[in-house]
């Protein structure tokens, strides 16, 4: 596995985690190689020193001695400008020696961990050298990190620059909410379960909640956010694969084109947002000075790296329709943000109110609509409201939630999301990827929003520690509906 950007944060509190996990696991091949890359002046040793240091800081369980040398023996840095030809001049020699060396049998994965500004040369690059191809029969394949691009034209142009040196099939666009086990069991739980799939449609579902909620801000990373927003950092990734997850169709089978063609057909049916009805449709949130835990933080334009009279969004809130016959009518209701009350994120399916209750009205007035929430995080698990007799003389009835937690349902614990995704690259399974038409249909829903916001330049504030700006709650209440507090 080659890595580029390789001295950066996501492969040393991600990637390389996620490796040593699989190695301790025995789930890699003794001949497993990483190749870091990046500007870097470093050597073998020294990189293998940072990546321990890292390790023993992001992963909470103990570091085995025994594990991490075998581990670390497979670790090798190339110092070198990705944007010059020699770099992979001496990549491609190194490579080489590592396949005589370490047995690796031309097999590589190349995982662009850079900045996105670098993907196309790097792409460019690794063709020119003859890399996009693995040696001696063996494989080669491209991981490409998000963003896919900034908006629909550009992740055009980054598809078309990437499969001008690799077929689609060896392309891994990786978006790790897909290798999370809670986000994975969305498939599970519908057509696993012979009770929830006759239900899963308009007769029954009265609106859907997708909800992304942090309690931090944007900490160092103001300005990448300035750049991003929460538009482009997480609902254009994360939410939208999760809608595909909860509307798509039943695949005819469990394998990557099944599976991501129905996700597609998702993307192809919710309705377009017309330009001039944006603010029906969308709301732009950002968060100002508030408390959050007891402590007071600061708002957004305080933060380090932040225009002071920003406009950019760290809250969203969307209302979207899948236009098929399954969910015709049924609106889906979209919300992610920083600096909420509490970090959730779930999917909750509110079913309509029983149509007629034989009791006294009194007898009722604790009875909610049923609700099928799938907790992503924390608290993996499932939650189903039902309504149920109160013990005593009367007939009163309430709505009491019947629980799974997967912490205790489940002995075995849940691996890191890189883990799976890091271990179906080098598999060759891309069920849990997106393909270019599921990246740029993303980017063909939420454009029109995002151009929007960019004329009009006005944002509406929240104080940090609440659920959004009262315009988000409007989103629903026109609707005679309101937000779940998770």
């Amino acid at each position: 596995m080659v890595i580029f950007g390789a001295s950066g944060d996501l492969t040393a509190r991600k990637l390389v985690p996620a490796l040593y996990d699989l190695a301790a696991q025995r789930r890699l091949p003794l001949e497993f190689a990483v190749v870091g890359i990046s500007r870097t002046q470093m050597s073998h040793e020294e990189f293998r020193d940072k990546l321990r240091k890292a390790l023993e800081e992001h992963r909470p369980a103990e570091v085995s001695d025994d594990v991490w040398e075998s581990f670390a023996s497979g670790i090798f840095y190339l110092p070198g400008d990705s944007k010059k030809s020699e770099t992979y001049d001496a990549l491609k020699e190194f490579l080489k020696k590592l396949d005589s060396e370490r047995g690796t049998q031309g097999n590589r994965a190349f995982y662009l961990s850079s900045s996105p500004s670098l993907f196309p040369a790097i792409v460019e690059r690794l063709g020119e050298a003859g890399l996009n191809e693995g040696e001696d029969g063996g494989w080669s394949r491209l991981v490409v990190e998000k963003p896919f691009g900034r908006d629909l034209k550009s992740a055009e142009a980054l598809n078309s620059e990437l499969q001008q040196y690799f077929d689609e099939a060896q392309i891994y666009r990786i978006d790790h909410y897909l290798g999370k086990e809670t986000v994975q069991n969305i498939l599970a739980l519908r057509f696993a379960n012979g009770i929830f799939e006759p239900v899963w449609n308009q007769h029954y579902v009265d609106h859907v909640q997708i909800t992304v909620a942090e309690d931090i801000g944007v900490g160092t990373r103001g300005a990448f956010y300035e750049e991003a927003g929460a538009m482009r950092d997480i609902v254009q990734n994360h939410v939208m694969q999760v809608l595909c997850l909860t509307a798509m169709e039943p695949p005819v089978a469990f394998d990557a084109e099944s599976v991501r063609e129905e996700k597609v057909k998702v993307l192809r049916a919710v309705r377009p947002i017309p330009e001039e009805e944006v603010e029906d449709y969308a709301v732009r949130g950002q968060y100002e000075r508030g408390w959050v835990f007891g402590e007071e933080v600061l708002g957004y334009r305080e933060e380090k790296n932040v225009d002071p009279e920003s406009v950019t969004e760290t809250f969203v809130a969307l209302k979207l329709f899948v236009d098929n016959y399954r969910w015709a009518r049924v609106p889906f209701y979209i919300r992610a943000g920083k600096r909420l009350p509490k970090k959730a994120t779930e999917v909750a399916i509110q079913f309509h109110a029983s149509p007629h209750t034989p009791f006294a009205r009194d007898d009722t007035e604790g009875l909610e609509p049923n609700v099928l929430v799938v907790r992503v995080q924390p608290d993996e698990g499932l939650s189903l409201k039902i309504g149920a007799k109160v013990p005593g003389t009367g007939f009163e009835v309430s709505s009491v939630n019947m629980d799974l937690l997967y912490g205790t349902a489940f002995l075995e614990e849940a691996p890191d999301a890189y883990q799976r995704l890091l271990l179906d690259v080098m598999l060759g399974d891309p069920t849990l990827f997106i393909r270019a038409d599921e990246a740029e249909g993303a980017w063909r829903i939420l454009d029109p929003v995002i151009s929007h916001w960019s004329e009009k330049r006005e944002v509406s504030f929240y104080p940090a520690g609440t659920w959004g700006p009262q315009e988000a709650d409007a989103l629903l209440e026109r609707d005679g509906r309101e937000w779940r507090r998770p």
